[in-house]
């Protein structure tokens, strides 16, 4: 039950914070701002706020210090916003969600790579030795003999049984 309120509580600061800042700040520091998640803790006492910011190292930098100094500004909006006895502290974190994209994306686009070489070099490869050394080649006269002894064998049980 605590884990629905604090998802509630974090759903909620996240809606008040974005509608906030898509007002805008007076602070011509502040980039394309996206918050991403908020995180609650148990107790309700602090809040994590990730965001991420569309543009180079430099607007990211300074949209870290346009929120950092709006922090109190923010926080008392999300109090009066917020049905809670207390409003949680902010704190705001830099999602690494794009960069970890990014750096999957193209892992993944250096393996399918490898995987195409190496599906080139099986199609035109061929055995070092027989295709199949473990198979026995096998002798048309040894299956015919197998065949006329076991006929053997099943008229001799024919002939105990009478």
């Amino acid at each position: 039950m605590a884990g629905e309120r604090q998802a509630r509580v974090a759903d909620r600061i996240r809606v008040v914070l974005a509608e906030r800042l898509e007002r805008g700040l007076r602070d011509p520091r502040l980039g394309f701002v996206t918050i991403t998640d908020v995180r609650v803790t148990g107790d309700l006492q602090r809040a994590s706020v990730f965001y991420t910011v569309m543009g180079d190292e430099a607007h990211r930098a300074d949209t870290a210090a346009a929120l950092k100094s709006a922090t109190g500004m923010l926080r008392s909006e999300v109090g009066k916003n917020l049905n809670t006895r207390l409003t949680p502290t902010l704190e705001f974190i830099l999602d690494a969600i794009p960069e970890n994209a990014d750096h999957i994306s193209a892992l993944l686009r250096e393996a399918r790579e490898r995987d195409e070489s190496v599906a080139g070099l099986a199609a035109s490869a061929s055995y070092a030795g027989d295709a199949d050394p473990y198979l026995k080649p096998r002798d048309l006269d040894d299956d015919e003999d197998d065949l006329d002894d076991d006929e053997d064998d099943d008229e001799d049980e024919d002939d105990e049984r009478d």
